[in-house]
């Protein structure tokens, strides 16, 4: 398994998932600095040039939402995903989906100064959208009660980086949740490669051979 990945992006969401699930996986730094991302071989695995990117034999992913839930699936003995019959399966893939589909659209309608149209927009609006985030936390410690996931994972990655960068309000259970996913080893282990030597030292994504 190989994950293409750089430093202080999205990838560290797929960091941590992996660090959860116990997996074993090879990291492949693509420089984003030096145009790394545009090298055929790295647009073969994502037209998008867009990292990390979650390779497994013919299997590609390329979207860290996704990732966190091809990993949950996966390797079901990590237990970071209810199974598919679960009651609480749903729940799981609405809290999952949630950050992408939700957050970040509300957020950028609200710093975008966007005209609000609850009606028209799936999302309706920031406030709702972050009260709907505020009730999911209320039962806690994590999103489905006492189990962690990788839903966790996603609104976790989502909420830090939001309040890091102070687009989203803090309040007592935002923050205190945040902690909660910081404060976890696997995360604590991601946040580490993240910042470490290893940013720098790897080697970017080879050109493709010509011929």
């Amino acid at each position: 398994m190989k994950l293409y990945w750089y430093p202080r992006t999205r990838s560290l969401r797929a960091l941590w998932m992996l660090e959860e699930a116990g997996a074993a996986y090879e990291r492949v730094l693509v420089d984003i600095r030096t145009g790394a991302q545009n090298n055929p071989a790295f647009r073969e695995l994502n037209t998008m040039g867009k990292v990390p990117v979650l390779q497994q034999g013919s299997t590609v992913i390329a979207d860290s939402t996704a990732i966190c839930a091809w990993v949950a699936d996966r390797m079901p003995e990590a237990g970071l995903a209810p199974p598919l019959n679960h009651a609480d399966r749903g729940k799981y893939l609405q809290w999952l989906l949630f950050p992408g589909a939700y957050i970040e659209p509300a957020l950028a309608e609200k710093l975008g100064g966007w005209q609000t149209n609850t009606l028209a927009h799936a999302w309706g609006d920031y406030d709702r959208v972050m009260a709907t985030v505020d009730a999911g936390l209320e039962g806690g410690p994590w999103l489905l009660g006492k189990q962690f996931s990788a839903a966790d994972v996603v609104m976790g990655s989502a909420l830090r980086w939001g309040l890091l960068f102070g687009m989203v309000e803090s309040t007592p259970d935002r923050a205190a949740y945040v902690a909660r996913c910081e404060a976890r080893p696997a995360f604590q282990r991601a946040l580490t490669i993240d910042a470490g030597p290893e940013a720098e030292a790897q080697p970017a994504v080879p050109k493709a051979p010509v011929g």
